[in-house]
């Protein structure tokens, strides 16, 4: 079987972490890179593949069975329709677009040309976010009644040299925030309504630096969540799990599920309940440990795609499931911007 001939649009931060996921797998192979940035030349020439300066020279110099769009967000929509055109299989980064209409017109183009387009919210590959929505939807807490939070960090000055990462399309709603959403709608269900408040008082840049979300989903379960890039601590996905060896691992779980027979922390799940089923707050309250493997997120979703080209598998999450994502995020910003709630399903219609 050969190997899966892919491209790459945009060999930064992000575009860097998908090379390291190619090299890890024999099946694929990356095969030409487009990026406007001088920096780049140096990989391209260690690995005898050329380079682009636009994707669209890329697309039409052929040789491709895929494409990773590793752009600027405001970028995607142009790079992914001109792939779509060329009959590529896409996997862009999230958000998928910078605008609902454009995630919609990718959809349906995706639909006309026989395509498909996988979104990048890798944290659904890892092993203890299928477990965790099993427990939940298995009954094992019980009715789902409430969760909550956060993705804190501070990243330092330097992350923000880049002029575009100080725009509202940059900040950590667009950049982070939209990678719990999609958990939270994976694991939770549906989320029908939200509000929101933000704050930029500290770097004073187009885009937030703190926001509160309150959240309602369809099984009537209701959720809040705190998100800021200015916040030093421990209570976020990267540091909770290990994902990257560029960050510390601190094992402190950042999310919680509430139910009416237990509770479980996540990522690192730990099942909270009661010895008996009818338990008072009186009662002493026994913590499980739940193992789970750990996967590289990128790797699995590398192959996962090498699958999706081959027709063996469709996306795990494709367009339409990554536009629901965008859906409810841009609402967070709506509902901070205009200081009310933000109904998801008028939203949609």
């Amino acid at each position: 079987m050969q190997n899966v001939k892919v491209g790459l649009v945009g060999a930064g931060t992000i575009g860097m972490r998908h090379i390291q996921a190619i090299d890890a797998l024999k099946e694929i192979s990356l095969v030409a890179i487009a990026d406007p940035s001088l920096t780049v030349e140096g990989l391209v020439t260690k690995r005898a593949i050329p380079l682009y300066k636009e994707a669209q020279t890329m697309f039409e110099a052929g040789n491709l069975d895929a494409v990773i769009v590793a752009a600027p967000t405001n970028h995607h929509y142009d790079i992914v329709m001109n792939a779509l055109n060329h009959h590529l299989t896409v996997l862009v980064e999230k958000p998928i677009t910078a605008t609902i209409e454009e995630a919609r017109k990718v959809t349906s183009f995706a639909y006309k040309q026989k395509c498909q387009v996988l979104v990048g919210h890798q944290r659904r590959y890892y092993p203890c976010t299928k477990t965790a929505k099993d427990i939940i939807h298995s009954g094992r807490i019980g009715t789902l009644m409430a969760m909550t939070g956060q993705w804190t960090v501070r990243k330092d000055s330097q992350y923000y040299e880049p002029h575009w990462r100080r725009q509202v399309e940059a900040g950590p709603i667009l950049t982070n925030l939209i990678h719990e959403i999609d958990l939270l709608h994976f694991i939770c269900g549906d989320i029908v309504m939200v509000s929101a408040e933000i704050t930029n008082h500290d770097q004073k840049f187009s885009k937030e630096d703190a926001v509160a979300i309150i959240m309602k989903f369809a099984n009537n379960a209701i959720g809040s969540f705190v998100l800021s890039d200015r916040t030093p601590t421990p209570w976020n996905w990267e540091m909770a799990l290990g994902e990257n060896a560029k960050f510390p691992k601190s094992e402190q779980n950042a999310i919680r599920f509430m139910g009416t027979k237990g509770s479980l922390e996540f990522p690192n799940l730990v099942l909270w309940s009661h010895s008996n089923a009818d338990g008072n707050w009186q009662d002493e309250i026994f913590p499980e440990e739940i193992e789970t493997p750990f996967v590289d997120a990128y790797v699995a979703q590398c192959r996962h795609l090498c699958s999706v080209v081959r027709g063996t598998q469709r996306p795990i999450i494709g367009a339409e499931n990554g536009t629901k994502s965008l859906e409810v995020t841009l609402a967070v910003i709506r509902a901070a911007n205009e200081g009310t709630r933000v109904i998801i399903d008028r939203l949609l219609k």
